[in-house]
């Protein structure tokens, strides 16, 4: 299977943040005949570990993506529906979602002056019910869905689908485990997270269990290669970056250092990236126990948290190749990990 077989596979599965079964399940079955140990935890999180000498590595990419749960239906069989995770009611206006069992609406608003006014409150969730007896035939209180869009290839190498955030970073994961043959320098877990986008809440139980040495996250990033973007040194199609800094982590230095290091020695092309909003899981890896010395991949995607998220077949060759080289080269101890 290529990376963008897997990519197409991963981005149009269902699974919002809490129900990223089928996602796992994918993942499972992608994997399991290159993995030395698989497991789950209590709350979903994907444990795939590879074996190696030395210090342990964990590095995670989180499965959920962003959706809605059903708040309320009305007598006449429409939802109303609130957020799960990061996602604007302005973007979801005519777009369709998907529940777990199949089932297919689409969002669109009441009467407005202004389109101001539009707030969750304002939209509704349309699934062709005639009347409140009939939707609950279908759908409860509390159901989750997610966007419904399928993965397309824009031109060669340029791909949009819903949930790129992160299963191209799963992606990015499977296909590292697949390359990877044989005893590594040091141990590695490759942890697909839950609950990421409600807040790190996987990567941060994970980290817990595994006690890892160092962590890596590998999720996407915002760009500023888009007409008024913000300001940003991240563009599409000029290789992954090497994440600084962002909400939740200030990447460690070494980490950061020994990443540029070894993208340097096999000519791998990299970009710096600071984010000024928004966390990935090394935000929760590196505060758990006494403190993970962390960094991260990321991946420049245009798009993010709406139905057609765009990523570039150059950033995730390089960013697979980047993350396999790391775990083919020797880790710096962390004694004395400061003075690097």
């Amino acid at each position: 299977m290529t990376l963008k077989d897997t990519l197409k596979k991963l981005t149009e599965a269902y699974g919002p943040s809490g129900e990223e079964k089928e996602v796992s399940s994918l993942i499972i079955g992608m994997v399991k005949d290159n993995a030395d140990d698989i497991f789950e935890d209590n709350l979903g999180n994907l444990f795939v570990v590879k074996k190696g000498k030395g210090p342990k590595v964990m590095i995670s990419a989180h499965m959920d993506e962003i959706g809605i749960i059903v708040t309320h239906i009305d007598e006449n069989g429409f939802l109303r529906i609130a957020p799960v995770g990061g996602i604007s009611p302005r973007l979801l206006v005519g777009q369709r979602l998907r529940f777990n069992s199949g089932l297919i609406g689409t969002v669109y608003h009441e009467k407005l002056k202004e389109l101001k006014e539009l707030d969750w409150s304002k939209i509704y969730l349309d699934i062709g019910a005639e009347n409140l007896e009939s939707a609950t035939k279908s759908v409860k209180i509390g159901d989750l869905a997610c966007l419904d869009q399928p993965f397309k290839e824009q031109r060669e190498g340029r791909y949009m689908a819903k949930s790129m955030d992160d299963r191209a970073g799963c992606a990015v994961l499977v296909e590292v485990i697949n390359r990877l043959n044989g005893e590594l320098p040091q141990e590695a877990c490759f942890v697909f997270s839950v609950q990421e986008e409600l807040g790190l809440r996987g990567a941060k139980t994970a980290a817990y269990r595994y006690e890892p040495d160092f962590g890596l996250a590998v999720d996407v990033t915002l760009v500023g290669d888009t007409p008024k973007a913000p300001t940003m040194a991240v563009s599409l199609g000029k290789g992954p970056a090497i994440k600084v800094k962002d909400s939740s982590v200030l990447c460690h230095p070494a980490v950061r250092r020994f990443m540029i290091d070894i993208a340097d020695e096999n000519c791998i092309p990299y970009q710096l990236e600071v984010l000024t909003r928004g966390g990935t899981d090394a935000g929760a890896i590196h505060l758990t126990r006494e403190g993970v010395p962390s960094g991260a991949i990321s991946i420049p995607c245009r798009y993010v948290h709406t139905a057609s998220e765009v990523v570039d077949k150059i950033d995730l060759d390089y960013a697979v190749t980047l993350l396999e080289k790391l775990l083919l080269s020797t880790w710096p101890g962390t004694e004395g990990l400061y003075s690097r």
